[in-house]
């Protein structure tokens, strides 16, 4: 077996240039998809969970915006990223509104003449805004160093295996 030694990224890069493409796709590829799983997990971790007492959508759950968090990684021209996404799946479209917080808006009925609120009939409603709970900026600002250390651990027992595999 060989032995590597791995002590910052320019050394990475270095031995990562002298393997053939197909290593280096797949060695990258899966280190930057855990480092990103590293982010992920620290998202969800701090993603608000509002329980259904608070909810206004009918059927959601408790923990909808979290479970939608995800990882992806793709290779393009030599070129490996991941991104992590939150919302956009089962419903969750309110990830920005969460993360970013909403101004105060005047909300309108779209097929009805009226609202129900609180068993009063009103033509619109003025929402007082919500505050921002911010959750993927923090947890990329918290976990940057672990996810590029969880890539360096991934290259150092990846690498071995895969030059095994061209022998």
């Amino acid at each position: 077996m060989t032995d590597f030694k791995i002590n910052g990224l320019a050394e990475l890069q270095k031995l990562l240039d002298e393997l053939p493409a197909r290593i280096e796709a797949n060695v990258v590829r899966g280190g930057v998809r855990a480092g990103a799983r590293v982010i992920a997990d620290e998202a969800k971790r701090l993603c608000p969970i509002g329980g259904v007492e608070n909810s206004t959508r009918a059927g959601e759950q408790p923990g909808a915006l979290r479970d939608s968090i995800r990882v992806s990684a793709k290779s393009q021209r030599g070129r490996v990223t991941a991104t992590i996404k939150a919302g956009g799946k089962n419903g969750v479209f309110y990830a920005g509104m969460v993360e970013y917080g909403t101004a105060r808006h005047l909300i309108k009925p779209k097929n009805r003449k009226s609202l129900l609120l609180a068993g009063v009939a009103r033509e619109t409603v003025q929402h007082p805004g919500a505050k921002k709970k911010p959750f993927m900026r923090p947890a990329l600002d918290g976990k940057a160093a672990d996810a590029v250390e969880t890539m360096a651990d991934y290259a150092r027992t990846r690498l071995p295996l895969e030059i095994e595999k061209m022998k």
